[in-house]
């Protein structure tokens, strides 16, 4: 682990943490709950395999798709759904009409909010309006989750 930007250990915990939030948003969004599954367990692979956060989306991506052809269970469609919402799931600042991207960013930056702290790392490691991106999307989804949209982060 100390070669690692974060411990294994959380990395884990937190893709597990992920999917099954990613599970529950997934039944309340009326999406396919096994491809949310995916989704979420995978969005932080690059972490998980090289302990490295920089462009981790992207080279989780390349990542993500190989296991999934290998696995020869997915279809191109499937595939190339799962990897874009790996790819993309670190833009909390950026909107799409992609539920999965979305479904992925929401599960990362809620289950993120869940842990002692998060709020001093994010105010110091991400910039004033992309700090303000994910409080509001931990807003929104704790809303739609009907917990209290004023404890955004665990204090």
């Amino acid at each position: 682990d100390e070669k690692r930007e974060s411990s294994i250990v959380w990395e884990l915990k937190h893709s597990s943490g992920c999917c099954q939030i990613g599970r529950i948003l997934a039944q309340k969004r009326n999406l396919n709950v096994e491809t949310a599954e995916i989704v979420c367990v995978l969005h932080d692979i690059y972490v998980i395999v090289a302990g490295k956060y920089e462009e981790h989306a992207k080279k989780g991506a390349e990542i993500a798709k190989k296991m999934l052809e290998d696995s020869g269970e997915f279809t191109t469609e499937e595939i190339e759904l799962i990897v874009e919402a790996v790819a993309h799931h670190s833009e909390k600042h950026i909107y799409t009409d992609k539920p999965y991207v979305e479904l992925a960013k929401d599960a990362d930056v809620f289950d993120c909010s869940l842990y002692e702290n998060a709020k001093g790392f994010y105010v110091l490691h991400k910039p004033k309006k992309i700090y303000d991106e994910y409080v509001k999307r931990i807003g929104n989804v704790r809303k739609e989750l009907g917990l209290r949209e004023s404890a955004v982060f665990r204090e």
